[in-house]
């Protein structure tokens, strides 16, 4: 064999070592948790973010078994749960396999409203045949034994590109949605804020949440840990700031979900595999 060729075996055998494990797209946990005072009772929060009707074993009994695994208090729909593009099946089985077991709460995400204002409008009408609570620009008290908090959820900015799908008494824009939450933020109750983008982040600060939970990076899709934490970004672009993790270096923490989404992706996840994050909300230790 001559050198060349032999040069050029070992470097592909070197990125196949480097590149095969990073395109593993098994389901992972991860787990935050944040530390308050005002918790007496702990709060188990699962966040579910960017599913696009994706696939995890025949009706998702991988992903509704991790979930259940986890015994969380309240699931979170953090958005792009349903996909513009993808047929509902998957997301609907999951759905299915969640609502008779926790409170769930939903946020609209960009690809659900991408949909057109028929098809958008229909898959509003199965969250709210499921019993999902949708929040668009209000507050829930969630209750869990004694110890409350608010759950505020805004829709994605997108969503009032398809105002056709709804009569003047439902829509509002993105920024009234978030003027209505800031006197949620008035008492003495933890208050999170339920939104799709992180991107936003800065907005979100100025009005007076304790917690953000976010999704729409997809990690940025390709990462290298401990190196670098996701290439690209829906609406950040190149080596976004918020693809994924915890940022606590904000004036408001905020949470931002890697997400689901597998095969509905052009470009595959490298180093990133998909997760559905646990959150607990205590007190310090």
């Amino acid at each position: 064999m001559k050198k060349s060729k032999k040069v050029l075996l070992i470097v592909l055998i070197i990125l196949a070592v480097l590149i095969l494990p990073g395109l593993y797209c098994g389901l992972g946990i991860k787990h935050y948790t944040i530390e308050d005072n005002r918790f007496k009772e702990g709060i188990r929060i699962a966040l579910v973010t960017d599913l696009h009707s994706c696939r995890y074993g025949k009706d998702q009994k991988r992903l509704l078994e991790a979930l259940y695994e986890q015994k969380p208090d309240v699931v979170l729909l953090g958005g792009d749960i349903y996909d513009d593009e993808r047929p509902d099946d998957n997301t609907d089985k999951f759905l299915a396999g969640i609502v008779d077991k926790y409170p769930c709460y939903y946020v609209t995400g960009n690809h659900e409203c991408w949909c057109s204002a028929e098809e958008h409008k229909a898959k509003m009408d199965k969250i709210e045949a499921y019993g999902i609570k949708r929040l668009r620009g209000e507050a829930q008290i969630l209750t869990v034994g004694t110890q409350q908090i608010k759950i505020c959820g805004v829709d994605d900015p997108d969503l009032f590109m398809v105002r056709t799908a709804y009569s003047d008494d439902e829509y509002s824009t993105f920024l009234q949605q978030m003027t209505e939450l800031k006197k949620e933020t008035e008492d003495d109750t933890f208050t999170l804020l339920l939104s799709h983008r992180p991107e936003l982040y800065e907005d979100y600060q100025r009005y007076g949440f304790d917690l953000i939970l976010s999704g729409h990076a997809h990690g940025g899709q390709w990462r290298i840990p401990g190196i670098l934490n996701g290439l690209f970004a829906p609406d950040q672009g190149l080596f976004p700031k918020r693809a994924g993790g915890m940022y606590d270096d904000l004036e408001t923490p905020m949470i931002v979900s890697r997400g689901l989404a597998r095969e509905s992706t052009v470009v595959p996840r490298l180093y990133n595999p998909p997760e559905l994050v646990i959150i607990d909300l205590t007190a310090p230790q």
